[in-house]
């Protein structure tokens, strides 16, 4: 089971973009995730009349190592670490460590 999917909403806990907070956009793989607004790279992009691309630099959100990420806890309003529980019924569900409540998403 994956500990952060697509729509959290995250922490950066380290990295030069170490504080900032946004939402998973995607899994790259199972080591990387693409997070809206966090770690931008600058990119010249030619322009293509056929698809209606004008030229330019243009701003890009690159992938970020999952371990530089932790999962934003709304009841504490800080970063949390996740972790797997399994109910009595046999599903596994996340958990905050903090305070083994489940998570919301």
């Amino acid at each position: 089971m994956e500990k952060i999917r697509k729509g959290d909403e995250i922490v950066v806990i380290t990295g030069k973009d170490k504080g900032k907070r946004g939402t998973v956009l995607r899994r790259v793989d199972d080591e990387h995730v693409l997070v809206e607004g966090v770690n931008r790279a600058k990119k010249h992009v030619k322009p293509n009349p056929v698809k209606g691309v004008a030229g330019g630099i243009v701003d890009k959100d690159m992938p970020i190592h999952i371990s530089n990420v932790a999962l934003f806890n709304p009841a504490t309003k800080r970063a949390d670490r996740v972790g797997i529980k399994a109910l009595e019924d046999g599903r596994k569900v996340r958990v905050f460590k903090s305070s083994g409540e489940l998570v919301n998403a």
